[in-house]
């Protein structure tokens, strides 16, 4: 019974000044939905990130040639030590490790009758777009016998596909890589542009042909290695830096030849770079919210002394200062919550909004609708206390008197 006079009173007082309640609750709804907005673009920018580099693979480590370092500290090139057998070595003798795929790359000149395009040729084992999570969308991957015997036999990007041939059949069809005939035995399935790359725009062969018929060389650009567990990929990395010292005869004081770049470390890179920009865009969200329980406790203060002889007649017949503490405490909270809600639905449908517009996903995420309701009902709280405060302290005789 007395929650419904609360509210009564408080819907009153809100309609009886509708302008002023409405930029009051505004400027909570400009907050909440920046706040749940700016919150959906840092998740759905940590889901991009993540599902990059999970499309790269799982339990992923990447062995590559160290760079080689001028006098001057500037990089001049990348040791050419990495070797097949370096890549057998590996998955035979170091523990945890399921598969590996040597990879050799360069660029190469595609043509199929008047058509031309120019795109990155990675020479790779049969195991490689497994490893790496690339599905063939039409036709079949490369095989063993076909990786021995050196076939020319080649597999394109979807995006390498349609600049080369454009609606026609690919699969099947025999194209010139620097010229030299290959038969298009697959096309992959579409992986979208991962901002440092491209994998739809790419052709694969056979290490063995790239190695020996494309590019004239016996090293390779890396060995992509998959561990049977995350929990393996640490353990696994210092096992390969051993070996490869041993291997390449790399003196106790010298540097290591190699790099290797850990999935986990990128992951757990990607999170902290992430959750920074998170709570970087909540703060500049917050700030507006903040804006707003500035407003709602100028409204509130304007509306204490407007309703000042109210609050004397109330006291007169008996209203003791804790109710018109709750009073006025209410209506902040009340103007805050409305807010709050329109805020939620202004937020989520900006986020929407934006995902539909553009290319960029964003992801609304419960825990955030729910931590910017209770910032706003805080908002509300805190700053319609010292109105409220402030009202409920007012001298009945001193009221009674104000004009």
């Amino acid at each position: 019974m007395y929650f419904a006079v609360l509210l009564k009173v408080a819907v009153y007082s809100l309609i009886a000044n509708k302008l002023r309640s409405f930029l009051a609750v505004l400027g909570v709804i400009i907050g909440v939905g920046a706040v749940i907005a700016m919150l959906a673009i840092a998740a759905g920018a940590q889901s991009q990130v993540m599902g990059s580099i999970q499309a790269m693979g799982t339990n992923l480590l990447t062995v590559r040639p160290e760079q080689r370092g001028g006098s001057s500290g500037v990089r001049t090139g990348t040791e050419q030590n990495l070797t097949v057998d370096d890549a057998k070595a590996i998955l035979t003798e170091v523990p945890g490790v399921e598969q590996v795929a040597p990879v050799v790359s360069g660029r190469g000149q595609l043509k199929y009758f008047e058509n031309n395009t120019n795109t990155s040729v990675m020479g790779v084992a049969v195991t490689y777009l497994p490893l790496r999570n690339f599905e063939v969308e039409k036709g079949r991957l490369f095989t063993n016998g076909e990786e021995e015997r050196m076939a020319r036999v080649i597999i394109l990007g979807p995006q390498t596909a349609e600049d080369l041939m454009g609606t026609e059949e690919p699969v099947g069809a025999t194209i010139k890589l620097n010229g030299v005939n290959f038969e298009v035995i697959g096309v992959t399935k579409a992986k979208g542009d991962q901002g440092w790359f491209n994998p739809d725009d790419n052709a694969f062969v056979p290490y063995t042909v790239a190695m020996k018929q494309l590019f004239g060389q016996d090293y390779l650009r890396e060995i992509s290695v998959k561990c049977k567990t995350q929990e393996d990929l640490n353990t696994v990395q210092d096992a390969i830096f051993e070996l490869m010292r041993k291997r390449h005869k790399t003196q106790p004081a010298t540097p290591d030849d190699i790099e290797i770049r850990n999935q986990a470390d990128m992951i757990s890179t990607a999170n902290e770079v992430t959750g920074t920009f998170t709570i970087l865009l909540g703060a500049v969200a917050s700030i507006s919210l903040l804006v707003g329980g500035i407003g709602i406790m100028n409204i509130m203060l304007v509306t204490v002394t407007e309703r000042t002889r109210e609050i004397g007649i109330r006291k007169a017949i008996g209203a003791k200062d804790r109710d018109i503490l709750r009073q006025f405490l209410f209506e902040a909270i009340l103007m805050s919550a409305i807010g709050g809600v329109l805020g939620v639905a202004a937020g989520v449908g900006t986020a929407k909004l934006l995902s539909s517009m553009t290319n960029f996903t964003t992801v609304i995420e419960g825990h955030n609708i729910v931590m910017a309701m209770l910032f706003s009902a805080a908002v509300g709280i805190f700053f319609g206390y010292y109105p409220a405060r402030r009202a409920a302290k007012l001298n009945p005789i001193d009221a009674l008197r104000y004009e």
